[in-house]
């Protein structure tokens, strides 16, 4: 016929994924379990593919008519009652009624369809191609049939011929007819009047040029038009909006001319939606297609055109009613004969679900006892529904880890990528970053994604309401694609956590003769604390001045108790009490995190009494005198002013009979007494006396009465200048090493070897030994390690240069403050420090042999002119830092 020339192509895009393995021209039935399945179902075949389109491919369909394959298009497809329906995924049903065109149609009984499936893969010419071929049997014909499909309608009728035995034969129209035809004329269908409702006629070849399909088998009339066409019109039967075409086909006969009319209803709606129920609604007494006389003899309902039998529908719980006006069909929604699908508009999840039932209906026209057969395929999609995520927090205090649970989603959702404070994150990196990310299936087939967060990860952000706890803040947005079409969404989370986690910085501290040496421990918040030092926060430069020193757990700082950040409380002619305070601060919220108060006795002689009877005296503004000027003492005498002085100190020296000193006997002794003090005015006010205070200092000299002191005196030239004589004596230096940080005990001689493990703290004590000359220092010059007890020997390792720590360890030594107690009389006679245990390495090869550590020492007198190693531990470190070493490993230890 004239629309076979019609080389079109019918094309679909989706996901092939199972015919890829198949071998082309394969001939298959209801039996194949290839993934492509025919069966015949009433008036219809049906094919049915699996998952058979693939996103990016192309599925061509042909009808085989013969020798010959025709590609169709979807007009063709709705002209000659084909129709196919996918869902999201690929799986894919084809429809070909059986009195469709290019169907091999015997007697109205057998038919053989025939299709060719194409697809097309990666390239053009990649492609995988099918032949099906079924055979299918009806003979139930009703006199009247409609049926209602996705995008046809199609009636046939019952028309008694001479020759019942001929082939199905279709007939083009006439083109240069308009008259009615003579006898001679061929027979077959002339033409048409649509009413649409007013009368529309057209010759068979005019209808088929506008989308119409008529033809004529052995024993039937047929009648196909596409939805929506010109010659069909809408029209509300029931309340339910239908499409209905009504024709007059002219057919000739051997006994002349006969007219039949046609007509078909399809609904286009009708459809009522819940949240769980989806109600159909068909019209019970179709008027355009019966009157009133009709009576409702068989109702079937059915899925993919497919009839259910009542324990089928039971089981999926769908209910077929007749009311006064409608036959009802109710479809839960979720049942297991639809799908979902995932939506994204405005980027807010939604889903849909979808099912095509089938309604069959048989009814009989009383009065000329006639049967119709009613069939329709009815594809129904609820509108959008919105399923906002639901977020689901686990978060492990304990462990410190945000665990969020967020869905359900539907299996065509596929996490991309989630967005936290510090930018977007893949999956992969996710996992990089050590974020465990899951996917968690439900037994319903829906699934929710899970991710795990520490708390100590970079993306949480921390707060602290108060000094001693944390909020922990996560916001993280996860973003959705939804396949196959690849829309996108996202769904924000927010989660908190509250923790008492915080750990106070701590502060201890020590004393030697001359420092406070205090330690401070960082707490969870590390460095990033501010340090007060009496009233002076703790700059770069006091940092300097005060010898900080740091270790990533600490840091040290050594403050002299003349430094104008201390205080002085009390005094005696031989001590000083002073106090240092020191305060930790957060530099963000301005809380006070620790706070402690240092006090020590210094030694200070305040008064000296020379035998030739001069006396000297050391006056110190002590802190109950806050407002005391030193420079405004003077002694008994009014006029005996300071011979210098300083905001803390004033220092006067005068004679045993100036000064209104007084002198009194007692026993053998001979006493002189003066008083420093600070004279008011009479006139000056009670009240500014009362605030700053009375200041009185009580100097006292002892002299012995009864001694006599013989001085013979001669005067020689001197020939040479006088030198010191050199003195002879011993000095013992100790070397020890301790269990632990505390110095309390030490391993004997017994104990060594003594193994240690890589990494471990080494505690070192040198001492020196049977001396109590508070005047004497011992000072560290240089110490190092060697494999071998020789101290000469190599290769070795520095572990203190010039006093100080070596500047290119890594892991550098730590230098311990030695404090006065019950076992330490004179803290500068001690040195402590700490490394951490260490190997030799000798071409790659670690060495496991024995560690010996090796120390030189200089004895230091206080009272001389300090310099080089004497000026003290590290002393000399520039700018309060490591001096640069370069010293050859091992060749400096020869001394």
């Amino acid at each position: 016929m004239w629309w076979f020339e019609k080389i079109l192509l019918w094309i679909l895009m989706a996901a092939v994924t199972v015919l890829g393995q198949q071998r082309p021209n394969m001939k298959l039935n209801s039996h194949s379990s290839s993934g492509l399945k025919s069966d015949c179902i009433g008036s219809l075949m049906r094919l049915s593919l699996d998952e058979a389109l693939a996103v990016g491919n192309q599925l061509e369909v042909e009808a085989i008519n013969g020798t010959r394959s025709i590609m169709l298009t979807p007009s063709l497809a709705a002209q000659c009652g084909y129709s196919m329906e996918s869902d999201p995924w690929g799986n894919t049903r084809i429809y070909t009624s059986l009195l469709g065109c290019y169907v091999d149609n015997k007697g109205d009984s057998t038919f053989n369809v025939g299709l060719k499936l194409r697809m097309y893969r990666h390239t053009p010419s990649d492609i995988v191609s099918h032949d099906v071929m079924q055979t299918c049997s009806y003979t139930r014909w009703a006199s009247k049939e409609i049926l209602c499909d996705r995008n046809y309608m199609e009636v046939s009728k019952y028309v008694a011929t001479p020759d019942s035995k001929a082939e199905a034969k279709e007939v083009e129209g006439m083109s240069s007819k308009d008259s009615f035809p003579g006898d001679d004329a061929e027979q077959g269908i002339w033409k048409m009047t649509f009413y649409t409702p007013e009368p529309v006629p057209m010759v068979l070849r005019e209808a088929q040029q506008a989308g119409y399909s008529a033809m004529t088998t052995s024993t039937r009339l047929v009648l196909r038009s596409p939805y929506n066409t010109a010659e069909t019109y809408s029209e509300d039967v029931a309340g339910v909006p239908m499409e209905v075409i009504k024709v007059g086909v002219y057919n000739r006969e051997k006994g002349g001319m006969n007219i039949v009319n046609l007509a078909a209803a399809c609904p286009t709606g009708g459809v009522l939606f819940t949240e769980d129920l989806i109600s159909w609604h068909i019209p019970r007494r179709m008027t355009p297609l019966m009157d009133s006389s009709a009576t409702i003899t068989e109702m079937h309902m059915g899925i993919n055109g497919q009839r259910l039998d009542k324990s089928q529908m039971a089981s999926r719980q769908y209910i077929l009613t007749v009311t006064d006006f409608h036959i009802v069909a109710e479809i839960p929604v979720g049942s297991p004969d639809g799908y979902y699908k995932s939506h994204a508009p405005d980027y807010q999840y939604h889903v849909t679900y979808t099912v095509e039932p089938m309604l069959e209906v048989m009814w009989r026209d009383d009065n000329t006892q006639e049967d119709a057969r009613y069939k329709i395929l009815f594809p129904i999609t609820t509108p959008l529904m919105p399923r906002l995520p639901h977020a689901e927090t686990f978060t492990d205090l304990e462990s410190g880890l945000f665990n969020i649970h967020l869905g359900a989603f539907l299996q065509d959702v596929q996490l991309n990528n989630i967005s936290f404070s510090t930018g977007v994150m893949t999956i992969e990196e996710m996992g990089a970053k050590g974020f465990l990310v899951q996917e968690h299936m439900y037994p319903n087939g829906s699934k929710a994604i899970s991710l795990k967060v520490p708390f100590r990860a970079d993306v949480v952000l921390k707060h602290n309401p108060d000094p001693l706890s944390t909020i922990y803040s996560l916001t993280v947005v996860f973003g959705f694609i939804i396949l196959p079409e690849e829309t996108s969404f996202a769904h924000q989370v927010d989660v908190q956590a509250s923790l008492q986690d915080v750990v106070m910085p701590t502060i201890t501290g020590t004393c030697d003769h001359d420092h406070f040496y205090v330690s401070v421990k960082y707490g969870t918040q590390g460095a990033n604390i501010r340090t007060l030092v009496g009233s002076h926060e703790l700059t770069p430069e006091l940092a300097e001045e005060f010898k900080f020193g740091e270790n990533g757990t600490n840091y040290f700082l050594a403050v002299s108790y003349t430094a104008p950040h201390s205080s002085f409380e009390t005094f005696t002619s031989t001590s000083l009490k002073a106090s240092l305070n020191i305060q930790l601060w957060d530099p963000e919220n301005n809380w006070q995190l620790e706070e402690a108060h240092l006090t020590c006795n210094f030694p200070l002689r305040t008064t000296t009494c020379y035998p030739n009877g001069t006396i000297s005296a050391l006056a110190i503004k002590v802190a109950s005198v806050p407002s005391l000027d030193p420079g405004a003492l003077a002694l008994t005498d009014n006029s005996c002013k300071p011979a210098s002085s300083d905001d803390r100190f004033a220092q006067f020296s005068f004679d045993a009979d100036t000064c209104g000193t007084t002198r009194t006997f007692f026993d053998n002794y001979m006493v002189y007494e003066n008083e420093i003090t600070l004279r008011y005015n009479r006139h000056r006010s009670s009240r500014a006396s009362l605030l700053d205070g009375d200041y009185r200092q009580k100097i006292s000299c002892y002299y012995l009465v009864n001694k006599t002191e013989t001085l013979a005196f001669s005067y020689e030239q001197r020939t040479f200048d006088p030198k010191a004589e050199i003195g002879l004596g011993q000095l013992m230096v100790q070397m020890r090493l301790s269990h632990d940080s505390s110095f309390e005990t030490f391993y004997q001689a017994a104990d060594y070897p003594v193994t240690k493990y890589l990494r471990e703290p080494l505690y070192f004590e040198v001492a020196l030994m049977q001396s109590a000359d508070p005047q004497l220092e011992l000072v560290l010059q240089n110490c190092w390690a060697t494999p071998q007890e020789d101290r000469t020997s190599l290769p070795s390792w520095d572990l203190i240069v010039d006093t100080c720590e070596n500047p290119d360890d890594t892991y550098a030594t730590v230098f311990h403050p030695v404090m006065m107690d019950a076992k330490v009389e004179v803290p500068a006679h001690i040195k402590r420090f700490s490394m951490k245990m260490f190997t030799f390495i000798k071409e790659e090869q670690v060495l496991k042999d024995q560690i010996y550590v090796h120390c030189d020492a200089v004895i230091c007198d206080k009272n001389g002119q300090a310099d080089g190693v004497c000026k003290g531990q590290c002393a000399t470190r520039p700018g309060g830092k490591n001096p640069k070493y370069f010293g050859v490993k091992g060749n400096n230890r020869r001394k």
